[in-house]
């Protein structure tokens, strides 16, 4: 039986209850296959380590997960902690130290009462978004002069290099590929579709650069199709035609800024998965959902897990157990299509946290 070894950071707020709901599911679906398992090391690595020893996580703490098969993170940021000090110490230091240059972020719609534009049925709304995640406008290259002077001067600059930016493009135009191909098997429609997003009418310089090395590898995916869009105009058309899109790449700021609008469109961030991946596997990818640590309910019992949960699903993908994460995701919408009182009240229920968790694996019985 093969066994990973992950790595486990509860992080802060909500972070640390969903985080319980995720590995419980994990545990229950190694059970039933029977064929691998999960061994966890946990690390309090945290705004709350933070104050403590003034730092995101320990001075090796890089050293301490780079072994590890996958990271499980919860959520990072708290009041007391500047954000900009809780999301570059500990989040972007693991996906820009280990590589993880793919942030892949599912938007899919489980159950139409939950999305808020009318006549939009599941069908409509299931795309996948490829986020560029190591560089970009986040890479952190800048600075600035004159402090607190009249003339204080900031310069925030994004950085794009041609060898990330096309490994980045590769993976979207494969990953377009191989929906299709996977669509076909099931009977369902078989349009294949990479949407890059730009905004090179005004970002001359590297969203020009963008738009070229996205022109020059389409010819060589000639069964996938492509267009583009502003980022503006794309954030419209999500909402007006979401049936049109199926995979889409975006720069750093850009996929950010469109997976939060992608989150609203399947009934809010408590649906909102995200992995971080070295595609490579050179070093561990690391999952998370990207709701943030929700302080204002933090420690209530209120959480939506099912972000968590569809988290552990693209964990399952990435490990290579494809049935057990559709397994994972067929409870999730057994779970969301059922008895809306037991949901949490971001969706309108009464329900808590573990009670929800309870739901899935009850759910995962008959998934």
């Amino acid at each position: 039986m093969k066994t990973y070894s992950i790595s486990v950071i509860p992080g802060d707020g909500v972070g640390v209850e969903v985080m319980q709901q995720g590995m419980r599911v994990l545990d229950r679906v190694a059970e039933q296959y029977n064929s691998f398992g999960f061994k966890y090391t946990h690390y309090d690595w945290s705004c709350e380590y933070y104050k403590r020893t003034g730092r995101m996580m320990s001075a090796d703490g890089m050293q301490r997960i780079a072994d590890a098969d996958a990271i499980l993170l919860g959520a990072v940021g708290f009041p007391g902690v500047p954000d900009h000090v809780s999301l570059r110490g500990l989040l972007l230091r693991i996906r820009q130290g280990f590589e993880q240059y793919v942030n892949l972020r599912p938007v899919k719609l489980l159950d139409e009462r939950d999305c808020p534009i009318k006549g939009k049925t599941v069908s409509d709304i299931d795309m996948v978004f490829v986020r560029e995640n190591v560089e970009g406008e986040y890479a952190g290259a800048g600075g600035r002069i004159r402090e607190g002077t009249g003339d204080e001067t900031v310069i925030q600059s994004a950085v794009f290099t041609r060898s990330n930016t096309e490994r980045l493009m590769r993976y979207s135009f494969e990953l377009a590929r191989s929906r299709v191909e996977n669509r076909k098997k099931q009977g369902l429609k078989t349009v294949s579709k990479l949407t890059s997003v730009t905004k090179s009418n005004a970002l001359n310089y590297s969203m020009v650069f963008w738009d070229e090395v996205f022109a020059a590898l389409a010819p060589g995916y000639s069964d996938v199709a492509t267009d583009q869009y502003h980022v503006d105009a794309m954030a419209m058309y999500m909402l007006q035609r979401p049936e049109d899109f199926d995979v889409v790449v975006a720069s750093n700021l850009f996929g950010d800024i469109l997976t939060d609008l992608g989150g609203v469109l399947q009934g809010g961030l408590g649906f909102a998965a995200g992995g971080n991946i070295n595609p490579e596997k050179r070093y561990p990818s690391m999952f998370e959902p990207v709701h943030g640590s929700a302080p204002t309910i933090a420690g209530k019992n209120l959480a939506n897990p099912i972000a968590m949960v569809w988290t552990v699903k693209l964990m399952l993908d990435f490990l290579g157990h494809r049935e057990p994460a559709a397994r994972v995701l067929r409870a999730i919408e057994t779970v969301v299509t059922g008895d809306r009182s037991a949901l949490t009240p971001d969706m309108g229920g009464k329900g808590t946290t573990t009670g929800v968790g309870d739901a899935l694996l009850e759910a995962l019985k008959h998934s």
